[in-house]
């Protein structure tokens, strides 16, 4: 039997009982519809999680006592850095998403010259809210302990220049390939554009900063394809695919 795991940003410790917050109360109840001694396991993303059974479900609170901690990591043995040009709603969630289950290490939201997405402070801030959400989910789903740190939305120009290890920017009109590259420090920090890609201007900015133009294929893909297809190629090159 399956058991379900939920992400808390509590602090979690054998033999304690913990009230779930609102949100994860509501989905134990009413979604995953569980009953007084279900099993049940939490993380806080900081490594390993607890074995537990829910021991309260009320329309107030459900509360879970946790009986056994477990020492378990399904991370990479490769360090990914992704800088994430900024697409249109469902474009962006797929790649945050995607980007979990496939072990990034550190995602940041990048807006770039030809991001179509306006953002006004409420509203950045709503977003990036609503994407560790997903990041919280997709770290549920794919049975990671360890969250990815998600760092504030930044300019592309910023973001560049502060970024280490192998450095890559995928582009369609580049002529070398991931094979032809060797990781730095077991690290690799991948950039990818928006809908429209990067500017010319923008090209050259990252090729400033030691960032090196490569391209997946001969064919142009979509800004949602492309992040998902860089991931596994590293994985699969340097990581934990082999």
């Amino acid at each position: 039997m399956r058991i379900s795991r939920l992400y808390t940003p509590a602090a979690l410790q054998t033999g304690s009982t913990i009230e779930l917050d609102d949100d994860n109360a509501h989905y134990a109840r009413s979604v995953l519809r569980l009953k007084n001694d279900a099993p049940i396991i939490l993380f806080n993303g900081t490594g390993g999680e607890y074995v537990g059974k829910v021991v309260e479900v009320s329309r107030k609170s459900v509360r879970v006592e946790l009986e056994k901690y477990v020492e378990r990591s399904v991370e990479s043995n490769l360090k990914i850095c992704l800088g994430l040009g900024i697409s249109r709603g469902d474009r962006m969630d797929f790649s945050v998403q995607k980007a979990v289950e496939l072990g990034a290490t550190a995602i940041t939201p990048l807006i770039t010259e030809r991001c179509v997405v306006q953002f006004k402070d409420e509203k950045k801030s709503q977003r990036w809210q609503h994407w560790q959400k997903i990041i919280q989910h997709a770290a549920e789903q794919s049975g990671r302990t360890v969250l990815p740190d998600f760092y504030d939305v930044s300019t592309l120009n910023a973001w560049v220049t502060v970024q280490s290890g192998l450095k890559v920017f995928l582009d369609p009109y580049a002529e070398m390939t991931l094979a032809q590259l060797t990781p730095e420090n077991n690290s690799v920090t991948l950039l990818t554009g928006p809908e429209g890609g990067f500017s010319s201007a923008e090209r050259e900015t990252a090729k400033a900063a030691g960032f090196i133009p490569v391209r997946l294929g001969a064919r142009i893909l979509r800004t949602e394809t492309v992040s998902l297809a860089a991931l596994s190629a590293v994985q699969m090159l340097w990581g934990d695919f082999k």
